[in-house]
């Protein structure tokens, strides 16, 4: 995902967490007990969105985990291929090239078979 996205996703946990901070000390301000402020619907509302953001943070990070491991691997696969064209042009230079086979027919390949002309064909007289 974008840099905006994961930016715009951390102030949102923040927000929600100063947000779940505030309620709680207005809580237990009022002296209500743990128990009934755990019970409380906008505390219960704060903390599960501050786990859907962490979520979304974590799907981000796992991706750009995944995208930094590939362009890894690309490259690795790029610098392996570009090493084995470098042995293989070593190699070339070390062996001895071979003769030459000749073609097949023994000849020099200048004596072609001459094709046969094809004689037109006659058109056929147009009538009116």
């Amino acid at each position: 995902m974008s840099l905006k996205r994961k930016d715009a996703l951390a102030r949102q946990k923040a927000d929600f967490e100063q947000k779940l901070k505030d309620r709680l000390d207005f809580l237990s301000g009022k002296g209500i007990d743990a128990g009934k402020i755990e019970k409380d619907t906008i505390v219960r509302k704060l903390k599960a969105d501050v786990r859907a953001v962490n979520a979304r943070l974590k799907a981000i990070a796992d991706g750009e985990k995944l995208t930094q491991d590939l362009a890894k691997a690309k490259a690795a696969k790029a610098a392996a291929k570009l090493k084995e064209k470098e042995g293989e042009k070593a190699e070339k230079g070390a062996k001895p090239e071979k003769a030459e086979k000749p073609k097949k027919g023994g000849g020099t390949g200048q004596e072609k078979k001459a094709k046969p002309e094809k004689k037109a064909a006659p058109k056929a007289a147009e009538s009116d």
